[in-house]
Order: C-alpha cells, then sequence, then structure tokens
C-alpha cells in the first residue's frame, strides 16, 4: 500500500503470530518499522517468524508493560498496531492478575504514552470475539451484548474502551478490531492454550491424533492470517476507522469436525476422535459462534478473500519445512485435558 511507504509504524507483539506477518507486509510495503515484543517464552513470539525481513526492521525486545521502554519507543511513531496481548482463555483463570495487566493496565501505559508524547500517532487495537460470550444471536455483529465468559474477555474490553475513551476525551486517533479465530503461517504451535486451531494444525502436521471435544459439531467461523494483515492495513489508513470497532469474520460457519477432516485431507495425515468435555474447558465453553463483519465490508470495504482450503493449503505449505522451529522445546507448555 503506497499509504505505508516511508511511514514509521511500531507494531507491539510484532514477532508473534499476526504481528510478524503484518511486519513482512509493511516492510514489502516500504515503511519503517519497530517491532517490540516480550519474547516471553510462552507466549507467541518467535524470532524465525521475522527471519525474512531481520534485517529490514528495528527489533526492541522489551514488555508492553514497561512504561518507560513504551514512552521511548512510542515517540515520533506515525502508526501503532497493538496486537501484544494475552490471548489464552485458560491462563487468564489461573492468573488473572497477569492477563490484567497486560491486557487491559499495559494497554492503558500505551495510551497515556501517546497522551502525553504523541497523540497523532494513528493505533489499531487487535480485540477478540471472546468477549461476546456465548451468542445471543448469529452472526453476531457490533450491536451485540458483551458478556465474556472468562478473565480474559473482561479484560480486552477494558482494553478495548481505553482506546474509544482516549479518542474522544485526547482526540488520538484509534480503531479495534475484533478477530475470530485466526490461522495461518507462523502461528503459535507450542502449546494448546492459545486457541485450537494451531494445535490441531500442530497435531496433523506430525500425523497425530486431535481429541475433539464433545459432538465436533460446534461452528465456527475462521480468517486466514493475510486477510486479517489487510484489515489491519486498511484500518490503520483510512479515516472513517478512526474511533470504531469492526468485527472481522469468516465468509461461512464450519463445524470442528470439518475443519478436522479438511485439515487431514489437506495435509495428508493425521486423525481425530470425539471425546468428553474437559469439565475446565467445558464451563467457558461458548458453543456456536460465527460473526458479521458487513460494518468493515461497508465502511472500508473490507471482507475476506482466502477460502478455508486455500488457507489450509498455504499454511500446511508454509510448516513443512520449518516445523521444527514452531514445535521444539515445547512438552512443557502443554496444558493437558
Amino acid at each position: 500500500m503506497q499509504f505505508y511507504s516511508g511511514k514509521k509504524v511500531l507494531i507491539t507483539g510484532g514477532c508473534g503470530f499476526i504481528g510478524s506477518n503484518l511486519a513482512i507486509r509493511l516492510v514489502q510495503a516500504g515503511a519503517d518499522v519497530t517491532v517490540v515484543d516480550s519474547m516471553i517464552e510462552e507466549y507467541g513470539g518467535n524470532l524465525y517468524n521475522i527471519e525474512p525481513v531481520k534485517n529490514d526492521i528495528h527489533l526492541n525486545i522489551s514488555d508492553v508493560r514497561d512504561q518507560v521502554s513504551m514512552k521511548y519507543l512510542i515517540r515520533n511513531q506515525e502508526v501503532i498496531f497493538n496486537l501484544a496481548g494475552q490471548v489464552s482463555h485458560i491462563d487468564s483463570m489461573h492468573d488473572p492478575f497477569t492477563d490484567l495487566e497486560i491486557n487491559a493496565k499495559a494497554q492503558l501505559g500505551v495510551l497515556e504514552a501517546c497522551r502525553h508524547g504523541n497523540r497523532d500517532a494513528r493505533i489499531v487495537l487487535t480485540s477478540t470475539r471472546q468477549i461476546y460470550g456465548k451468542p445471543h444471536y448469529m452472526p453476531v455483529d457490533e450491536k451485540h451484548p458483551l458478556d465474556p465468559v472468562d478473565v480474559n474477555g473482561i479484560n480486552c474490553i477494558a482494553g478495548e474502551w481505553y482506546h474509544l475513551l482516549y479518542n474522544k476525551v485526547y482526540g488520538i486517533p484509534t480503531s479495534v478490531l475484533r478477530l475470530t479465530n485466526t490461522y495461518g503461517p507462523r502461528q503459535l504451535l507450542k502449546h494448546n492454550r492459545q486457541g485450537f486451531l494451531g494445535w490441531f494444525i500442530r497435531l496433523v502436521a506430525e500425523n497425530k491424533q486431535i481429541q475433539l471435544y464433545g459432538d465436533g459439531l460446534q461452528r465456527r467461523d475462521m480468517n486466514y492470517v493475510e486477510d486479517v494483515v489487510d484489515a489491519l492495513l486498511v484500518a490503520g489508513q483510512k479515516e472513517q476507522a478512526v474511533g470504531q470497532v469492526y468485527n472481522l469474520a469468516g465468509d461461512e460457519p464450519i463445524s470442528l469436525k470439518s475443519i478436522c477432516e479438511k485439515m487431514i485431507a489437506t495435509a495428508k495425515s493425521g486423525s481425530f476422535k470425539l471425546v468428553p468435555w474437559p469439565e475446565e474447558k467445558k464451563k467457558i465453553d461458548i458453543g456456536d459462534f460465527y460473526g458479521d463483519c458487513s460494518k468493515i465490508t461497508a465502511e472500508l470495504g473490507w471482507k475476506p478473500t482466502t477460502t478455508t482450503d486455500q488457507g489450509l493449503e498455504k499454511t500446511f505449505e508454509y510448516y513443512r519445512p520449518c516445523l521444527d522451529q514452531y514445535i521444539k522445546d515445547s512438552e512443557q507448555f502443554v496444558c493437558k485435558p
């Protein structure tokens, strides 16, 4: 995109799944990219993710909770993609205070750094469809009640509202994207605490068996990561996005059983079996969920363009030569059913 050519852009969580794919696209667009990542081992940061652009970006190993560091890094940035977060729903229940620090307090710190040092920076925050909780109706649009089923959802709501408030009160141009299930190259495969898709991809790639909870008929929508990057780039560019919240969503819902079958057929390996729900996970499962992205389509012109079959083919193609870069030293982080 011509808009980003020569722009100074900061990506928090930039060594993670979505952040690294975004960094690569921004380098290709000619942006001056700074990547910030805490590289906390059990989170999504992986230096291999930025290997294609490691000589073309500024890398700063820092935690978004470090307000001194963020004040320095935010100065002179023109666009900030605020992707750093704690995204594990199970972890948020086990360690709610860390989730609070990262998803709420640290987000306030980023905004305060902008208020005192860079009010003109465009900020795009990634949030989650998890804040809606169990859907009252589907497809879920932005007017749906917010009724989270875990600590992570509550803290993500706070992070969103801080961004929207600082736009209203201080004029800092912020936007929020509520992501649905995202998959693709550079996804965290080390453990199963950041959503099911990465874990399913790993098991199939290793020719192992997926344990699918319940009857497998729960429906979800999915976005391929490059489509999500497109949404981030357009939200960071268009004035219509300022002060707005947008859902991302897939073209059509698909059952978890069908996802497993497609993965196995694409990779030509792996298998799955149905197993009873673990009590801990059953309590926070939301059942069927699929979203409505008509608002972002109407206002910003974004809609997903990658089919599930296309996305899975690209995903397994990426991991075939480099799977070891994503699963080494991972057993200690796996959450057992």
